[in-house]
């Protein structure tokens, strides 16, 4: 079959992984991009701030690239965009609460001079190159997500992003389920669905359920109700501003992106909140506790993050106090329970109250689960189905649902990131391989940190580190004065004192001995008498200068 009528489905991130949601589609040389997230660090990724896809595939291709289409305003999805904008100058694609998100963030990070964005609509259409864009509306946990209609030489794909099947939702607009009736008819040749919640039995609970929940929250609590969730959690701002509301109690807002995120969402007019509610965070922190809800971010227990800085009792704008109640409203993301669960404890030892979803429904998930997942292949009735977003068990879960519901096994397809899948002559099959691994963020740092510099950051942590200073005379070889040691991470004085003469002694045997040939003959010899004694194997260094 010609390439001309070859759809190539390229995932760049999200697939093998919960976060960095970025998927590109080629046909006949062109491309377009859905999504651009960031991916949250994991506990052992020491140092890292967040982690964003390889799309070194695009940076090669970057005058191809026709756009770049968002699903919705969450992290996990534009997280990334401003990095992707500096090397790709193609047009972003986005409804109104998405675009004024991403400009909100382009802005913090100085890049919105790069940024061409367009404003879509759910159930309009966008022609780019070869490829029809269809937008339609999906219910999950903000505002204004959609999904895609994607119809190419090579077939009709629908993308079906973070999506739920909300009969209730806040904001009053459910799954566009006539569109997706109608893609069904018209014969959809592949459906990528979001799999997050693949192992999950059953249905979403509707948002609904959260505002009884945060009622009994609000009206039980003593002193201040501090609410932490993510910051485009817009839904969830609007629940708690209704609870804050009937209780009588004032409301603010605590760090950049949750200030800057609300201010948008309410000028947008996707958040109805009085003005007489909000009142600054300064006049808040001198009013009385109980006339109080403070929101800010946290709920995953990041160490940086003012529910992480408030456990540890280093946030500088305010403290906790004893009649405090903090109500974390979100899931964990896998591989986030154990810093959740530390978080949770730092906060019980300062004597609030905790609120959790094990406690009460004050969090629902914005994905689908099994049922909604099954009637969404019901619905679309795909000749071909992949799965996307979500850890490799997820993705292989989600696809044995669709053989469940009644797809062939052989016409279903779980990949990972950099596996490129075809779409021709009405058939799916594998094509290449790329690159699909982690890009490491640290500071102004991008990438410039790969998986050997993570292992030794994990083996400073685990072991620590020695460091032997040898000062050698040019002429004769022998030692100016016994070596200088010094060990962080790894001995506690009393070992320091018992262990380092006898280190200093090895050293000194090495060199008087046979000489040195080499530094790691030192190296050796010593992690040989550690290990032997600590059954520990820490770093060792040596520094060598001669006068």
């Amino acid at each position: 079959m010609s390439k001309k009528n070859k759809l190539r489905i390229i995932p760049l991130g999200g697939l093998g992984e919960v976060g960095k949601n970025m998927m590109a589609y080629e046909f006949g040389g062109d491309i377009i991009v859905v999504d651009a997230g960031i991916m949250f660090p994991k506990n052992d990724m020491l140092g890292v701030d967040y982690i964003i896809p390889d799309y070194e595939y695009l940076k090669k291709r970057a005058n191809r690239v026709l756009g770049i289409f968002i699903t919705h305003g969450h992290e996990d999805h534009i997280g990334a965009i401003q990095h992707v904008i500096a090397d790709i100058s193609a047009p972003i694609y986005a409804t109104p609460l998405t675009r004024g998100l991403i400009e909100g963030k382009l802005m913090r990070n100085n890049s919105q001079h790069k940024a061409q964005i367009k404003t879509i609509q759910a159930g309009e259409k966008t022609k780019v190159g070869p490829f029809t864009m269809e937008y339609f509306h999906v219910s999950h946990s903000i505002p204004d997500a959609v999904g895609f209609g994607i119809t190419t030489p090579a077939g009709l794909v629908v993308h079906m992003s973070d999506f739920k099947f909300d009969h209730t939702p806040v904001d009053g607009w459910p799954t566009d389920f006539s569109k997706l009736a109608e893609f069904s008819t018209r014969g959809v040749d592949l459906l990528l669905s979001d799999s997050t919640n693949a192992e999950r039995p059953g249905w979403t609970p509707s948002e609904s359920v959260i505002g009884p929940a945060f009622d009994k929250v609000f009206s039980e609590a003593k002193g201040r109700v501090i609410v932490a969730t993510f910051a485009s959690l817009i839904s969830r701002v609007q629940q708690v501003a209704d609870a804050a509301a009937k209780h009588g109690r004032k409301m603010t807002f605590a760090g950049p992106s949750m200030v800057d995120n609300v201010k948008i969402a309410r000028k947008m007019g996707y958040l109805e909140i009085p003005d007489e509610i909000i009142v600054p965070i300064d006049q808040a922190l001198q009013m009385q506790d109980h006339k109080v809800a403070i929101m800010c971010t946290g709920s995953q227990g990041e160490p940086s993050s003012i529910v992480g800085r408030l456990s540890a009792g280093t946030n500088r704008q305010f403290d906790l106090r004893p009649n405090d109640t903090i109500v974390l409203s979100s899931h964990p993301i896998p591989g986030n329970e154990e810093t959740i669960s530390k978080t949770i404890n730092r906060l019980l030892r300062r004597g609030v109250k905790v609120v959790d979803d094990s406690v009460a429904p004050i969090h629902v998930s914005g994905h689908a689960a099994q049922e909604e997942q099954k009637l969404l292949i019901n619905m679309v009735r795909p000749k071909h189905f992949m799965s996307i977003h979500g850890e490799l068990r997820m993705l292989k879960r989600h696809a044995e649902l669709a053989v469940q519901v009644g797809m062939e096994e052989k016409n279903t397809v779980v990949v990972e990131n950099g596996q490129v899948v075809e779409l021709v002559g009405g058939k799916i099959q594998l094509g290449e391989r790329i690159p699909g691994d982690y890009v490491f963020v640290t500071g102004e740092s991008i990438g410039d940190i790969d998986h050997d510099v993570m292992r030794e950051r994990g083996q400073l942590a685990r072991n620590g580190i020695l460091l032997i200073d040898i000062s050698l005379d040019k002429l004769t070889g022998r030692l100016q004065h016994a070596p200088e040691i010094i060990t962080r991470g790894f001995l506690s004085p009393e070992d320091a004192e018992e262990l380092l003469p006898e280190v200093q002694k090895r050293v000194m045997d090495v060199v008087h001995g046979s000489g040195i040939d080499d530094e790691k003959d030192i190296v050796n010899a010593v992690k040989s008498y550690l290990h032997q004694q600590t059954k520990r194997r820490p770093m060792v260094f040596v520094t060598l200068s001669k006068s």
